[in-house]
């Protein structure tokens, strides 16, 4: 590493111990290794690589096909994992990924988000499934009058869209994540979309995003309603859209919002292969592929590990080190704070440090430009073990961390590190960054296009009168 992130001297960027993995199987011999990640409706993600056959170093080995496994699994998403390769690594992942294992914080959102008992199979070559993709072609609707919203940790997003173009933004204040009523997040999605229906002459259809996994319109677990008791998730929480969509009789469609950055990527360069990535309260990506679909991967990054130091931070959600929301949100924002010397109140929330260091900032403070610069590094040694997983050219990067001058130093810094580090990559892969005002709504627009309008006998939409 020529390049080291100033206020994270021990990042160990995992790409790099994945390249020497691969080296390590080429010359000891290697033989195939085969991953599959099975998810709702039979679909099946497969991925194939070497594995040292006579293995001098078995740790090394497990700690880079376990960090596989993981990212293979928070980036597609599945109740049963499938693994062919050796013997002994096939047993350690039964026990790690089970109930009482070291991954139980996985295994117990699995199974929840695909209402399955999680599992890890070693099936025979005979047996190993065969890929079975999603192929969803995303939104990108723009006639009509629409509403679009993006709801957001700290506040959501509203916008009323007249055939493709904005008539209408606002971000609203709200506090979702403290809230244990599901009314409170009710009313308040309903207040926004009204907001926006007053600018419009008729709501012709809508369209969502949020954080969260979101599957055939139903919320499976989110952290804008962590504070819901259990039985009211169910009850209130799990259709909440589903109930919208009923209530405005209208086209009506919600996914997660980082498809929808991946949807405002290609709506604003009219180009597929898009990996979407919103550093916002968590970090939140979308996938749209070469072809322009959107595979319907979980692309939860938020949790796929991206460093091998073993003193990296631990995640408070999954107990886990090195993942990604410790990296590219306001949680790195604010862990970074506190290494450079810059102190907060205990009760200021994470929006408001964020606002503080980008304060800072405009001010020149070198504290608070070490900060973007240390995440904008990071950033440059993750895209290539990025493109591991996914096929794409370009990188969009959106959310509050990305305003204002520190969001060039971060675009900057990663460009600097593939560069230098990574000249195949630089050669591939280009990263944008969007002017201030599509950052901020831009997610509401393009969430706005995602339902396509039900035309009536007569050719005309069929919406409802504001």
């Amino acid at each position: 590493m020529t390049l080291r992130p100033p206020l994270d001297p021990g990042f160990r960027p995992i790409v790099l111990d994945w390249r020497a993995y691969l080296e390590r199987a080429r010359t000891a011999g290697d033989a195939l290794l085969r991953i599959a990640v099975e998810r709702e409706d039979g679909l099946v993600s497969a991925f194939v690589t070497r594995v040292p056959e006579k293995d001098a170093e078995p740790a090394a080995t497990y700690l880079i096909v376990e960090r596989l496994v993981k990212f293979l699994l928070w980036s597609r998403g599945g109740w049963r994992v499938h693994f062919l390769g050796p013997a002994v690594i096939g047993k350690r992942l039964k026990a790690d990924y089970s109930e009482k294992g070291a991954r139980a914080f996985d295994v117990r959102t699995m199974s929840r988000v695909y209402e399955r008992p999680f599992e890890v199979v070693l099936p025979s070559p005979a047996t190993f499934p065969e890929v079975r993709e999603a192929v969803h072609f995303p939104g990108g609707h723009l006639d009509g009058c629409r509403i679009g919203f993006d709801l957001g940790a700290s506040d959501y997003k509203v916008a009323a869209v007249v055939d493709g173009e904005p008539v209408y933004s606002e971000e609203i204040p709200w506090t979702p994540g403290e809230q244990a009523d599901p009314d409170y997040h009710y009313r308040h999605i309903q207040e926004g979309l009204k907001k926006a229906a007053a600018h419009l002459p008729r709501v012709d259809a809508i369209g969502g995003s949020s954080a969260g996994i979101l599957i055939r319109n139903q919320v499976r677990i989110a952290s804008l309603f962590r504070s819901v008791p259990g039985d009211l998730f169910e009850k209130k929480v799990k259709d909440i859209f589903v109930r919208l969509a009923a209530e405005w009789g209208v086209p009506f469609e919600v996914i997660n919002d980082g498809e929808v950055t991946a949807l405002a990527g290609m709506l604003s360069l009219g180009e597929t292969g898009v990996l979407g990535m919103a550093m916002g309260s968590s970090e939140a990506a979308g996938f749209l592929d070469t072809c322009g679909h959107i595979p319907g991967w979980l692309d939860e990054l938020a949790f796929v590990p991206v460093d091998l130091d073993p003193e990296a931070a631990v995640d408070e959600w999954s107990g886990d080190r090195g993942v990604g929301a410790n990296y590219f949100s306001q949680q790195a924002v604010n862990k970074l704070a506190r290494t450079a010397g810059i102190a907060f109140p205990d009760a200021m929330t994470l929006p408001e440090r964020l606002k503080q260091v980008q304060s800072l900032m405009d001010r020149g403070d070198e504290r608070a430009a070490a900060i973007f610069e240390t995440i904008g590094i990071t950033l440059g040694f993750t895209i290539p073990w990025y493109e591991v997983f996914y096929k794409f050219g370009n990188l969009l990067v959106l959310g509050r961390v990305m305003s204002g001058p520190g969001g060039k130093i971060i675009v900057d810094k990663a460009a600097e590190v593939l560069k230098a580090e990574f000249p195949e990559t630089a050669a591939r892969v280009r990263i944008h960054l969007l002017d201030e005002k599509s950052r901020r709504v831009g997610q509401a627009v393009a969430a706005a296009s995602l339902p396509e309008i039900v035309k009536s006998a007569a050719g005309a939409a069929t919406g409802v009168r504001s």
